[in-house]
C-alpha cells in the first residue's frame, strides 16, 4: 500500500513539472492584447430618421455628422447649458475682436512679413532676433516667484 507521504510527494512533484513548464511571462493585464481597447471605442448617437427625405441637410465633406460623440455638448446640455449654435466659442470670438477686426489682416501682415524677410534669407534668420529664449524665461518666471513645474527642453 502506497502511504499518503508519498502520495503527497507525487503530487507536488507533478505540480511542480506542470508550473515549471507553463509561460514564462509575468501576467499583468496590462500587457495582455487579446481583443479591442475599451478606452478607443467611442458610443456613436443612434441614427436618427430625417423628418422630411425630400429636404435633406447639405453634406459637410469632413466636417461632423449626427452621430458622432460630442461630448463637451452633450455636458453642457446636461448641465443646464445651451450649446454655441457657431461652428467657434462665441467668448473668444468676442473677446479677440473687441476693438473691431480689419478685414485685410491676412494681407497686411503678409505684406509685412515679406519687408521683414526680405534681404535677410530664411524664415528663421529674419526672426532669430525675436525668437524666446526658453531658459532665459524660465529663470525670469522663477525670479519673479511663478511656480514652473519643469524645466524647457534642450
Amino acid at each position: 500500500m502506497v502511504s499518503n507521504v508519498f502520495k503527497t510527494a507525487l503530487c507536488l512533484v507533478a505540480l511542480t513539472a506542470l508550473v515549471a513548464c507553463g509561460q514564462n511571462k509575468e501576467r499583468v493585464p496590462n500587457r495582455i492584447k487579446t481583443g479591442p481597447d475599451e478606452f478607443s471605442i467611442l458610443p456613436t448617437k443612434p441614427l436618427q430618421a430625417p423628418e422630411n427625405y425630400s429636404a435633406l441637410p447639405t453634406p459637410t465633406p469632413g466636417g461632423t455628422n449626427r452621430t458622432d460623440p460630442t461630448p463637451k455638448a452633450d455636458a453642457i446640455v446636461a448641465l443646464g447649458g445651451r450649446v454655441p449654435t457657431g461652428g467657434v466659442d462665441g467668448g473668444i470670438v468676442s473677446y479677440a475682436s473687441r476693438y473691431g477686426v480689419d478685414p485685410e489682416i491676412r494681407a497686411e501682415l503678409y505684406e509685412a512679413d515679406e519687408g521683414r524677410r526680405k534681404g535677410r534669407g530664411s524664415y528663421e534668420r529674419a526672426y532669430k532676433r525675436l525668437a524666446l529664449d526658453p531658459y532665459a524665461e524660465w529663470e525670469r518666471l522663477r525670479a519673479l516667484g511663478i511656480d514652473v513645474p519643469t524645466a524647457p527642453e534642450q
